[in-house]
């Protein structure tokens, strides 16, 4: 039995002609696309973030992903931030002297990067400074702008020590009723947790800056590295000292001219020396690092600022740190540089 059904092919003609439409009407798409410079912001940690982007043409939508961003850094704080009593931090350092408490990856790769460099500045930079920061008025709660006793620095001092921390994969412990702070390089980490999130998103020209502290990926659509400027203590946001070419690096800042508070004519600075269990007296008023990870480059920035502007750049060249100095004399402000810092001064 013969069917009656005709089976109808197109033409291969048609054929050919609808396959170089569809061809054509991608490349005119990929040679039109034109990236688009995206930049949002908001509060996080007590202070701003920023994010800078170009788009490329398999986003749909760029803004979309400001709720990302927005939710790593809401998870980083509630990790990490001594001012939510239920973070994940402040629940350790509530914590039972000699309890093991199982913590986050995040906050146990930060606290790893704050020991190491606890370590390498023999405890001038000390990530369990927090009880003298609180005495100081510098932490959380109520502000009083009051010099404490010597007595008072003293009791506080016995509960500073980063060696009593004990670390192995993510268990915590401590051996002592020890407070640790993490105000010294958990923005840091916010930054390069949030590059990570961008990268993971496709995006492949990329700022990210944290209450200062930056990190780069790529270069601009023409070419050009991103920009970022060093403030003048002089001025803050309005006053550049420094512009500095960036490439795939991080770059933190550390100073002692914004966080601080004045008692008969004496200024005391947020930056403490757990050493003497008082705010820094000497002459470094900011430190900039450049260094591979914004977790780093913000916790040597504060270690080197506590270590002062002698000991901070034997500090720098012994660790091949880059490392950017302003030492305040008679006479204004003098720059300070190691060697690894030198290929950046070249920006105009």
């Amino acid at each position: 039995m013969q069917s009656n059904i005709k089976m109808k092919f197109m033409p291969k003609k048609i054929i050919l002609i609808a396959g170089v439409v569809f061809v054509l009407a991608i490349l005119v798409r990929l040679f039109s696309f034109t990236p688009e410079l995206v930049s949002f912001s908001g509060p996080t940690m007590g202070t701003t973030y920023t994010v800078k982007f170009y788009t490329n043409e398999n986003m749909d939508s760029a803004w979309q992903y400001k709720d990302d961003v927005d939710a790593v850094l809401v998870r980083i704080n509630e990790l990490m931030s001594t001012y939510d009593p239920q973070s994940e931090l402040s629940r350790f350092n509530k914590a039972a002297i000699n309890t093991d408490v199982m913590v986050s990856t995040d906050l146990a790769y930060v606290v790893d990067q704050a020991l190491m460099i606890s370590k390498m500045s023999n405890g001038e930079y000390d990530v369990t400074v927090g009880p003298l920061v609180n005495l100081w008025g510098f932490g959380p709660g109520k502000k009083t702008d009051t010099v404490p006793s010597v007595r008072e620095i003293a009791i506080a001092q016995q509960n500073v020590g980063f060696s009593a921390i004990k670390l192995t994969g993510q268990t915590l412990a401590k051996t002592k009723d020890i407070y640790i702070d993490l105000s010294s390089i958990a923005k840091g980490y916010g930054v390069d947790a949030v590059a990570q999130k961008l990268e993971q998103l496709g995006i492949e020209s990329y700022l990210v800056e944290v209450g200062g502290e930056i990190v780069s990926k790529g270069v601009k659509p023409d070419g050009e590295p991103w920009r970022v400027a060093v403030e003048s203590p002089n001025g803050g946001h309005s006053v550049v000292q420094k512009v500095v070419e960036l490439a795939d690096v991080a770059i933190a800042t550390s100073g002692d001219y914004r966080n601080y508070f004045e008692r008969n004519g004496v200024r005391y600075s947020h930056t403490i020396n757990p050493k003497t269990g008082k705010p820094i007296t000497h002459r470094l008023v900011s430190v900039t690092v450049i260094e591979k990870s914004a977790t780093l480059a913000d916790g040597f920035a504060t270690a080197i600022t506590v270590l002062g502007p002698e000991k901070g750049l034997a500090f720098a060249e012994n660790n091949g740190l880059a490392v950017y100095m302003l030492v305040k004399e008679d006479l204004g402000f003098v720059e300070q540089y190691s060697k690894a810092f030198e290929p950046y001064l070249s920006a105009q």
